[in-house]
């Protein structure tokens, strides 16, 4: 058996394709990957943070692994819920703030839902899919250039909060690491090797438990060993959609990532719009625009949002996007030989700052992305999930048996990436890569008034908007990674040139 693997580094590729050439196949080969992204990206991604897993067998229905990050405090009274933040502002990105420390720390169901992803689909021994990442975090990895960009803003206020953060990241003379540097995070490599032997048991109970509970308590936070003994992934059907001859199955609410992509997909039409043009790029802004207008006034900050999802979904499938008038990522893709497809996106959010002693764990601080959560840091009771933007997506094509599995890192931009994407690969016969490659748009809500980020190449004459432009192709705009399996069988892996990405196509031995 084949497979493909498009990760967010040659790293966390070379892993996956490890883990295949063994015996594993696409979600062995995901997982392993993610693993190693999660854990060789400091500031971009942790394993102590949420994230969702989609996995589309082929003959079977498709299915989402919900892992995100949710509300802490159970067996917590009252008046110990909401303290333990401190907001930091950054110059990342234009302008952000941003709340850290251990009042953001929510409760992180990523592994259990990488855990629950190898029990229903993978093939090969548990303590496998840790070997690459156990072996690089030993050795020390190298930090990359897109860690190292926002390091830059957020080392400092940040990620010295702990010791051993600080250590790892800064020379003797303290100033930050240059880019590939071997990082050496204290403690890491050991809590690894643990639930590798032991399972995700070992993360939520026992040593690696107490250690982050004690840590993120002693510093006013929330999060409580009954937080983490109780966090189980929820297995839930995917969000499916046809366009064209495809079918597509992402990210299903409560998560809104998902969602907004669907919608933008079924305003967009068949056949989809094509080209570069004005006019083209004028009907792609006017899609995005009403679809992410949608969400700033409908979803979030909602309680509930499944209610206005629905509404959503069933608007645009009867009348277009008429009826739409009214946000530090990585992501995996693997698609094997047999036609099994998975898709993995993790978040640890800007990043608490936290480590706790020993356990080179980095905390998340999902709690506390104020651009996701606009509810504050007690934003329902403990077990609530944090909004999400994620939206790991597989598809099949109908007549045939190509299958393709896809995603993107980028905050908001994650669905506008993934949306144009898609656009110029089944609407405009573009190969993968160049579909990738092709310039994008980000509409962008800004001073009270929408306005248009724009990649060089695409004309906007016709655009009715405000124009940021950009003079090369940025990770601004996402880091889509997917896989490919063709009529044929060929497997095809490609990655974002916006992001120092990887891909293999391996066979195993």
């Amino acid at each position: 058996m084949k497979v493909a693997v498009a990760a967010s580094s040659q790293l966390a590729a070379d892993a996956g394709a490890a883990v295949a050439e063994a015996g594993g196949n696409a979600v062995d080969a995901a997982l392993a990957a993610a693993l190693v992204s999660a854990n060789t990206e400091p500031g971009v991604c942790a394993l102590a943070g949420g994230g969702y897993v989609t996995v589309w067998p082929p003959g079977q229905p498709p299915e989402t692994l919900d892992g995100q990050v949710r509300m802490p405090g159970a067996g917590l009274a009252p008046e110990r819920l909401g303290d333990g933040a401190v907001a930091v502002d950054m110059a990342y990105g234009g302008g952000v703030t941003t709340l850290v420390d251990a009042g953001s720390v929510g409760v992180p169901a990523a592994l259990a839902a990488l855990e629950t992803a190898w029990q229903r689909h993978g093939r090969i021994a548990w303590r496998q899919l840790f070997e690459p990442v156990i072996h690089v975090t030993r050795r020390g990895f190298p930090l990359p250039v897109a860690c190292h960009h926002y390091l830059g803003y957020s080392a400092g206020p940040v990620f010295s909060r702990s010791t051993e953060g600080h250590t790892a990241l800064h020379d003797d003379t303290g100033h930050l690491r240059p880019p590939g540097s071997a990082i050496v995070v204290p403690g890491l490599a050991d809590s690894l090797a643990l639930i590798a032997s032991a399972g995700a048991e070992a993360f939520y109970r026992g040593p690696l438990a107490e250690a982050m509970v004690a840590h993120v308590q002693a510093r006013g936070g929330m999060l409580t060993g009954d937080d983490l003994a109780g966090c189980q992934a929820i297995v839930r059907p995917a969000l499916t959609l046809r366009v064209g001859d495809w079918q597509i199955a992402t990210n299903p609410p409560p998560a809104v990532g998902g969602a907004i992509l669907a919608a933008m997909l079924l305003a967009a039409g068949w056949p989809l719009p094509a080209g570069a043009g004005a006019g083209v790029t004028a009907r792609l802004a006017a899609i995005q625009q009403c679809a992410l207008d949608f969400r700033r006034t409908r979803l979030d900050g909602a309680e509930d949002p499944i209610p206005a999802i629905t509404e959503l979904l069933a608007g645009v499938a009867q009348h277009g996007d008429a009826a739409l008038a009214s946000p530090s990522t990585i992501h995996v893709s693997a698609t094997d030989s047999e036609g099994l497809c998975c898709a993995v996106t993790l978040s640890a959010g800007y990043g608490s700052g936290l480590i706790p002693p020993g356990t080179g764990l980095w905390l998340n601080n999902c709690l506390g992305e104020l651009e996701l959560n606009h509810r504050g840091l007690v934003f329902g009771p403990p077990g609530t999930p944090v909004p999400s933007n994620m939206a790991p997506t597989c598809a099949r094509h109908a007549g045939d048996d190509a299958a393709l599995a896809i995603g993107s890192p980028g905050a908001d931009r994650i669905t506008t990436a993934m949306f144009q994407v898609l656009l110029r690969f089944l609407g405009d016969g573009l190969s993968l890569a160049e579909a990738i490659a092709a310039p994008r748009l980000h509409l962008e809500y800004r001073t009270e008034r929408w306005q248009a980020a724009v990649e060089p190449g695409l004309e906007t004459d016709g655009l009715d908007l405000p124009v940021r432009a950009f003079d090369v192709l940025s990770m601004f705009f996402g880091g889509v990674g997917a896989t490919l399996r063709g009529p044929d069988g060929h497997l095809v892996a490609a990655a974002d040139p916006r992001r120092a990405g990887g891909t293999r196509v391996t066979a195993q031995r």
